[in-house]
C-alpha cells in the first residue's frame, strides 16, 4: 500500500533528508586513498549522531554498518570494514538518516583520483539518468515512465541496468510501497499522485547487468567484474512536479 504524506510530513521529511545528505557529503569528503571503508563508515555514524539522527541503515536486516559502501565492482551493500581505499577507485557511498519518525535515503560514487575515461563515462551516464528519471516523477506519469526515462538513457551506451534491486518509497519505514525500478514500460505500473515519496537510485554496470551476492550474504557485485555506479535521491511527487529531499 502506498502511504500519501501530508505537508506536515514532507517537511519532516526535508530535515531527514538534509541530514542525509550532509552524511553522504562527509562521506565523500573523507574517500582518499589509504582510508578503509570503516573509517569513512565511523565519519558518517559519527555525524549522523550529532545531529541527532540515527543511521538508518545501522541494524536494518542485521546489516553491521551505518552505510553500505562499495568499491568497483561490488554493486550496493557494500559492508564497511578493513578494505583500503586505493587511486583510481570508485567508491558508492549509499546512507540514510532517521529523523523525529522519517528517514532520508540518498546514494552517489565518488571517484577517487583519476579514473579511466570509461569509467567516468558509466557515472556520468548514471548520474544522468537519474535525473531523467526524477523529471519523469510527475503526477499522472507511471513508475513505468521513470524506469523508461533511465533505461533508455543508459542503455544506449551498453551498459546493463541491474533489475534485481530497485528503488522504493521511503517515509516512516525505510523501505515502503511502491517499488521503483530502473526499467520499464512507458505507460505502465503505478499512478503517480502527489504526496507520494519515493528513492529514485539507478544501479548501472558497465558489462552485463548481470549480479550475484557474495558469501557475507550482503554485498552484491557484478557477475563480470567490470563497475558499478549508483547514484540515488529521495524525491516528493508535488503538483508542482518532483522535489529532491535530500539536499544539504
Amino acid at each position: 500500500m502506498v502511504v500519501l504524506k501530508t505537508a506536515a510530513e514532507l517537511t519532516a521529511m526535508r530535515d531527514a533528508g538534509r541530514i542525509s545528505a550532509q552524511a553522504l557529503l562527509v562521506g565523500g569528503e573523507a574517500v582518499k586513498p589509504g582510508v578503509t571503508t570503516a573509517e569513512i563508515d565511523r565519519k558518517i555514524h559519527k555525524f549522523i549522531l550529532s545531529q541527532g539522527a540515527k543511521p538508518s541503515f545501522l541494524g536494518y536486516g542485521g546489516f553491521p554498518g551505518s552505510a553500505c559502501i562499495s568499491v568497483n565492482d561490488e554493486v550496493i551493500h557494500g559492508i564497511p570494514g578493513s578494505r583500503v581505499i586505493r587511486e583510481g577507485d570508485i567508491v558508492s557511498i549509499d546512507v540514510g538518516a532517521y529523523y523525529k519518525g522519517y528517514h532520508g535515503d540518498n546514494a552517489f560514487t565518488f571517484t577517487v583520483g583519476s579514473i579511466a575515461p570509461d569509467v567516468q563515462q558509466l557515472l556520468d551516464a548514471t548520474q544522468e539518468g537519474l535525473r531523467r528519471g526524477i523529471a519523469a516523477a510527475v503526477p499522472g506519469n507511471r513508475i513505468g515512465d521513470i524506469g523508461w526515462a533511465v533505461q533508455s538513457y543508459v542503455e544506449q551506451f551498453g551498459f546493463g541496468v541491474v533489475k534485481e534491486y530497485v528503488g522504493h518509497g521511503v517515509g516512516q519505514n525505510l523501505h515502503e510501497d511502491p517499488e521503483v525500478p530502473n526499467y520499464g514500460r512507458p505507460g505502465h505500473g503505478t499512478r503517480l499522485v502527489p504526496g507520494m515519496v519515493i528513492a529514485i537510485e539507478p544501479m548501472i554496470n558497465m558489462g552485463t547487468p548481470a549480479v550475484r551476492v557474495l558469501k557475507n550474504q550482503w554485498t552484491v557485485v557484478t557477475q563480470d567484474g567490470k563497475p558499478s555506479a549508483h547514484f540515488e535521491n529521495t524525491i516528493a511527487i508535488t503538483e508542482n512536479g518532483p522535489v529532491i529531499l535530500t539536499k544539504a
